[in-house]
């Protein structure tokens, strides 16, 4: 089966530490950054903070809203959060790197998943510009949540 994935990047104007501190709390800070139109019945399950975390929530698909059922690892603590779909496999990765800025750092979200036949060529050409818009508008608002104002999200290159 085709592999599909998505990914944005932007700069931050924050500490990587204190981005991470905000992705890892599931309870208020990662939330506080999703857009709502297209995150919908997001519930904790387990955990809260980190590894171990349990959520499940919906999300408006191509053609019907699809729910996930996510469970958070921390390959690398500080730096790397992983949510895995129970159900699916399906892989979001935020990725937090500190850059020579000490005020700056460097987020990437990437989601990958597997889907073969019709589905996954309707998936390739239309759930990909779907979730890279969240992605960026995720990204923003985490730009919004650390300056406390309006803030420029300066996108980055990814290899």
């Amino acid at each position: 089966m085709p592999r599909i994935s998505v990914q944005a990047c932007s700069y931050i104007p924050a500490s990587a530490r204190v981005v991470y501190g905000i992705l890892a709390d599931y309870h208020e800070g990662h939330p506080s950054i999703l857009p709502p139109d297209s995150f919908a019945d997001y519930v904790v399950e387990a955990g809260g903070r980190g590894a171990g975390t349990r959520i499940r929530f919906v999300m408006p698909g191509v053609g019907k809203p699809r729910q996930f059922h996510m469970e958070v690892s921390e390959p690398e603590p500080g730096r790397v959060l992983r949510e895995t779909d129970l159900k699916t496999g399906t892989i979001t990765t935020f990725t937090v790197e500190p850059t020579d800025d000490a005020s700056i750092c460097r987020v990437i979200m990437r989601s990958e998943w597997r889907r073969g036949g019709v589905m996954g060529w309707v998936e390739r050409w239309f759930a990909k510009p779907f979730l890279r818009r969240i992605y960026i508008e995720e990204l923003h608002n985490l730009a919004v949540k650390v300056r406390g104002s309006r803030a420029d999200v300066r996108e980055c290159e990814l290899a």
